[in-house]
């Protein structure tokens, strides 16, 4: 059992003028409704998400925190860092805690989750249960550091759930039925993907090839072409207004800016579509036969079950024109774009609260999407 007791300006005792034994309305609808609220998190590498037990999500922002480097505090987080990207001084660094899926900076990290928790809090008791998704390959030591840094909060309870689950759920997947369902997770730093049955994993895998890989490429791409360096910032939003795995009909064209690499002055350039793709096929090609690989693992039985009804992409960089098109094509079946890729895995993480109290259960046949509670 973690510690108990996230107080943040607010005391949960007996109110003045209340009889004992009588709580008053705001003892019973306010400390109680509060302690018992409960939390999904997805830790992503380049976002995370927030989603209250009958709310739904209710934070979005960048993983991103920018550090004083003379005095070793955080000067902003969230959107506020994410702006000063390419911008700072050189006694500010931006930093991402996260990187492919798994903490990077513990301490970073742990200021992140902390910071946002108490920004949902306000002023009350904060106790929550906390579900928090991660990636469906990642080692206990990583698990553990991603448990202590949400567990300094002072949380009730931490569960688990592995991404690929968690997307399932939220697309609206019935994962419990003793029947094969494919989901890919394209994500910031991995993509994951898993023949689910029973609310469980069959058969996954996870790859450290995601969005960030083609802001990578995109950037190393109009370097070589265009002799001209570009910030991640200037190669995400050209990723997002043009980007493409798959030709498009109708070509787009994108400026980009930067400065020239050889004389050091501003310079800028108009990047195509179509150049887009060359920039951005490789790592696609490389989910494509992660895909492949995964389907020639998986059981005959489930691999029908997953042909007859295709598959759903999830994760926010599944939204890059093309990537339906490009898997359905290469692995001969249907797949299909979850209705909002980008919040699949904090929807589904969000679904599987129900299943905390079932965690201590051990009564054979019960069916749960949670892998482990600490």
């Amino acid at each position: 059992m973690l510690a108990a007791g996230f107080f943040l300006g607010f005391h949960c005792g007996q109110p003045r003028g209340t009889a004992a034994g009588q709580p008053s309305a705001e003892r019973k609808n306010g400390c109680e409704n509060v302690l018992g609220t409960d939390i999904a998190i997805d830790l992503g590498t380049s976002s995370i998400k927030f989603y209250l037990d009958g709310k739904g999500i209710v934070l979005r922002e960048p993983a991103v925190v920018a550090v004083n480097l003379d005095t070793d505090t955080v000067v902003a987080t969230g959107r506020e860092a994410y702006h000063m990207i390419g911008r700072t001084s050189d006694r500010i660094q931006v930093t991402y805690p996260l990187f492919n899926g798994v903490i990077s900076d513990f301490d970073l990290a742990r200021h992140l989750i902390t910071h946002y928790l108490r920004e949902i809090s306000g002023s009350k008791v904060f106790m929550p249960r906390v579900v928090v998704s991660v990636p469906c390959e990642i080692t206990e030591v990583e698990k553990r550091a991603v448990v202590d840094a949400i567990s300094s909060s002072n949380v009730r309870k931490i569960c688990l759930i592995e991404e690929p689950v968690a997307a399932a759920m939220g697309a609206g997947i019935d994962i419990s039925a003793p029947h094969g369902s494919l989901v890919v997770d394209i994500g910031g730093g991995t993509t994951d993907m898993a023949v689910l049955s029973l609310s469980g994993i069959s058969i996954a895998s996870s790859i450290k090839t995601a969005g960030n890989e083609f802001d990578e490429c995109i950037i190393k791409y109009i370097r070589r072409k265009y002799n001209l360096i570009i910030g991640k910032r200037m190669a995400e939003e050209a990723k997002i207004a043009i980007g493409c795995v798959y030709p498009r009909r109708d070509p787009l064209v994108y400026r980009v800016k930067g400065r020239n690499a050889m004389t050091g002055l501003p310079q800028w350039a108009d990047i195509t579509s179509d150049e887009m793709l060359e920039a951005m096929i490789d790592p696609a090609v490389q989910i494509v036969n992660a895909l492949q690989d995964l389907l020639e693992r998986t059981p005959p039985e489930l691999v029908g079950d997953v042909y007859e009804d295709g598959g759903v992409l999830t994760g926010g960089s599944a939204a890059i024109f093309g990537f339906p098109q490009l898997l359905s094509r290469k692995a001969k079946m249907p797949i299909r774009l979850a209705e909002t890729p980008e919040d699949c895995v904090a929807l589904g993480a969000g679904k599987a609260i129900r299943y905390i109290d079932e965690m201590d259960k051990k009564e054979y046949g019960a069916l749960n999407p949670l892998s482990a509670a600490y």
